[in-house]
């Protein structure tokens, strides 16, 4: 079933990067790091290690909540379990998305179908949104899926106006709350409905498909709220469904504070041009729409999965994250050595600059289309 009213978005062109010296400079530091170390690109012990960890303790959290006997025992049990979700999905879905976990593509995608259960996402549709939308049009009005156009958040210059947006730099905290919800349950339904530009693409249409993508929502209703129901008479369905929501919200949150400022601040945006040809290269668009930020303390940035580096995860997808400290390090010499902004700003720094472009955003434009 799709929508054939939906647009087939024109392919866009960088210029090339062929004979960069930055690029060819990047590439080869990186290769040397790796060869030095006698490293690859791939995850290693210690981060399965990791993601062991937090499944263990998702478990454990789960398990505490199913054997709850009042809410003041079920409430934090349960929104822990779906908190640590997240956060495993951080450090090991994100990665798995970019086939940068393993070696074997059909171990990532397994992987990735596992950890997407307790939130809820599809991951096939995710992986097309993320990967193959927002990586490659990062910050193009109409092609970065991230920031379509919507009543709530207006994220570029050429997107219409409305009188809420005013207030954006107020309520964007409960926008955020509300992504994971709606991508749950609005999103990803639409995908597979054929209403958005993902299937319009050519990418999963027609009804092969559905039996997975039903069977995944069905098992992550059972985790999430079948089971507790069933199990905790005690508790009410009511109040598990509120805990359920409310969860999915405050991940949600959590998730996109940490990375929404770093294609906010101070950053560049771009329509497509007529002739479909970028005025700069595919590298030079990424210092032109990202940065990556330092959390305090540093040891906080190893539970989210790199996701700080945000800068360095768009020039390095395919790198697991493990990586990205030091390949921040060969970005920052070289932006400097071959004139391009490289930035890595502090959280408080992030916040403000993002808020900075929220009132922007907001802001009545002189000529309101």
């Amino acid at each position: 079933m799709t929508n054939n009213n939906t647009p087939i978005l024109a392919p866009l062109r960088f210029k090339q990067a062929a004979e960069s010296a930055f690029r060819q400079e990047l590439r080869q530091e990186a290769q040397s790091y790796l060869d030095q170390r006698g490293e690859h690109r791939f995850g290693n012990g210690w981060q399965l290690v990791k993601g062991a960890f937090l499944a263990a303790l998702a478990g454990a959290l789960y398990w505490c909540a199913l054997h709850a006997d009042r809410p003041l025992q079920f409430i934090p049990a349960y929104f822990g379990f779906i908190f640590v979700a997240m956060v495993l999905a951080m450090n090991l879905l994100h990665d798995a998305a970019h086939q940068a976990v393993f070696r074997s593509a059909a171990l990532n995608r397994l992987l990735i179908r596992i950890v997407s259960i307790p939130v809820g996402i599809d991951p096939d549709f995710w992986v097309i949104r993320h990967v193959h939308f927002h990586h490659t049009y990062a910050n193009i009005d109409g092609y970065d899926l991230d920031i379509e156009p919507n009543p709530f958040l207006r994220q570029t210059p050429f997107q219409r106006w409305l009188p809420q947006f005013r207030y954006q730099h107020m309520y964007w905290p409960l926008i955020a709350a509300l992504s994971l919800p709606y991508l749950c349950w609005y999103s990803d339904w639409i995908d597979r409905l054929g209403q958005t530009k993902i299937v319009a693409q050519g990418s999963r249409s027609g009804w092969p498909s559905w039996p997975l993508f039903l069977s995944a929502k069905l098992v992550h209703l059972c985790v999430v709220l079948v089971l507790p129901i069933w199990l905790l008479p005690n508790i009410g369905w009511g109040q598990v469904l509120a805990c359920y929501f409310l969860g999915l919200m405050l991940a949600s949150c959590f998730l996109v504070a940490m990375i929404l400022g770093t294609h906010w601040a101070e950053v560049d945006f771009f329509q497509a041009p007529a002739d479909g040809k970028m005025p700069h290269t595919w590298l030079e668009h990424t210092f032109h729409t990202s940065c990556d930020w330092a959390p305090r303390p540093r040891w906080l940035g190893y539970w989210l999965g790199g996701l700080n580096y945000h800068l360095t995860h768009h020039l390095f997808p395919t790198y697991s994250h493990r990586h990205y400290r030091q390949l921040a390090g060969i970005i920052a010499r070289l932006a400097v050595k071959h004139r391009l902004a490289y930035r890595e700003l502090n959280y408080v720094q992030l916040i403000t600059s993002q808020q900075k472009f929220l009132k922007a955003m907001g802001g009545k434009p002189s000529k309101v289309e």
